[in-house]
C-alpha cells in the first residue's frame, strides 16, 4: 500500500460515530498505517429540525484528553495526529476562527456540510429545482466560504453534494461545473490551501472519489500540490478504504506526492 497515512477519520467524539478512538487506532495498526489523523466534526449552527441542538458540536477538551493518552500509549506503533473537520458557513467565520485557535491542532479540514443553512443529505435541498441547480448552489457556496475564511489546511470532499443528490453521481461530471470549479481551485491555490482525495464516496458505491477525477486533475494542472488522503471512516472497517485505487488515481492525474501534516505544516511523501 503506497499510502500509509489516513487523514480523515471520525470516532465517538463526532456526532455520527459510535466507535471508540482506541478501536480505530488498533485497526489502523493492523492495516499497517504509519499515521492516523483524527478529524472530528464541528459544525456550528446545524439545523435542529434534523438533529438535536449541539449534535454536531465537538467537545475539544474531552477529545484532546483521550487523544493524548492514546497517542502516548501507541507511540511505538503509530503516529497519531490531532485534527478537526470544521463545517464552514460564511456567517460563522469569526466563530470558526476562534474555535480553530483555541487548541493546537495538527491539521484542519474545512468542509461544506451545509449550504445556506440546508443539509444536502436531505431531499428537501433538491425539491423544486433541477439537480444541476442544487449542485451549482452548493459549489457556489464553497467559493463564498473561501472569500471570508482561511484558517484551514485542505478543503474536504469538494463535491460532497453528489453523494446525496436524487441520482447521486449519475450524469455528474466536472465539465458541467467547470466555470465554478475553476474559480474554487484557483482561489485555493492562491490561498496556498490543499484539497483531499476522500475515498468515502467509493465506500458508498460512487464511481469516483470526492472530489471527482476531473477536479483532482485540474487542481494539479493549475499548480496545486497539497493533497491529503482520507477514508472518512466512522468505523474500523472503512479505514484506508480503497487507498490503492486512490494512489492510482493520483498518479494518473500527475501527482508525485501526497501530504501529511504536523502542527499545521505539510510534509510530502512519494506515491
Amino acid at each position: 500500500m503506497p499510502i500509509t497515512a489516513d487523514y480523515h477519520l471520525h470516532t465517538s467524539f463526532s456526532g455520527d460515530s459510535d466507535t471508540p478512538m482506541e478501536e480505530m487506532i488498533l485497526k489502523g495498526i493492523e492495516l499497517g498505517l504509519t499515521e492516523m489523523c483524527f478529524t472530528e466534526h464541528n459544525d456550528f449552527d446545524y439545523p435542529v429540525n434534523s438533529h438535536p441542538a449541539g449534535f454536531w458540536e465537538l467537545n475539544p477538551d474531552a477529545y484532546l484528553y483521550d487523544f493524548l493518552k492514546l497517542r502516548e500509549k501507541y507511540a511505538d506503533n503509530i503516529t497519531l495526529l490531532f485534527g478537526v473537520e470544521l463545517g464552514l458557513q460564511p456567517h460563522l467565520s469569526k466563530k470558526n476562527a476562534a474555535f480553530a485557535k483555541a487548541h493546537d491542532y495538527d491539521f484542519i479540514i474545512g468542509s461544506s456540510h451545509l449550504c445556506h443553512g440546508k443539509d444536502p443529505y436531505y431531499p428537501a435541498f433538491y425539491e423544486g429545482r433541477t439537480q444541476e441547480e442544487a449542485y451549482r448552489e452548493y459549489f457556489e457556496s464553497i467559493l463564498e466560504n473561501l472569500k471570508v475564511y482561511s484558517n484551514f489546511d485542505v478543503y474536504g470532499h469538494l463535491d460532497y453534494v453528489v453523494r446525496y443528490g436524487p441520482t447521486k453521481d449519475q450524469g455528474y461530471s466536472y465539465e458541467n461545473y467547470r466555470d465554478i470549479f475553476e474559480e474554487i481551485l484557483k482561489k485555493l491555490i492562491d490561498m496556498e490551501k490543499g484539497i483531499e482525495i476522500n475515498t468515502g464516496a467509493l465506500a458508498k458505491g460512487m464511481r469516483e472519489p470526492n472530489p471527482s477525477i476531473g477536479i483532482l486533475k485540474r487542481y494539479q494542472e493549475l499548480g496545486g500540490e497539497i493533497i491529503t488522503v482520507g477514508s472518512d471512516a466512522h468505523e474500523p472497517g472503512l479505514i484506508a478504504h480503497a487507498f490503492d485505487r486512490a494512489a492510482e488515481i493520483l498518479t494518473d492525474c500527475g501527482y508525485r506526492y501526497y501530504a501529511t501534516f504536523e502542527k499545521r505544516s505539510p510534509s510530502f511523501h512519494k506515491l
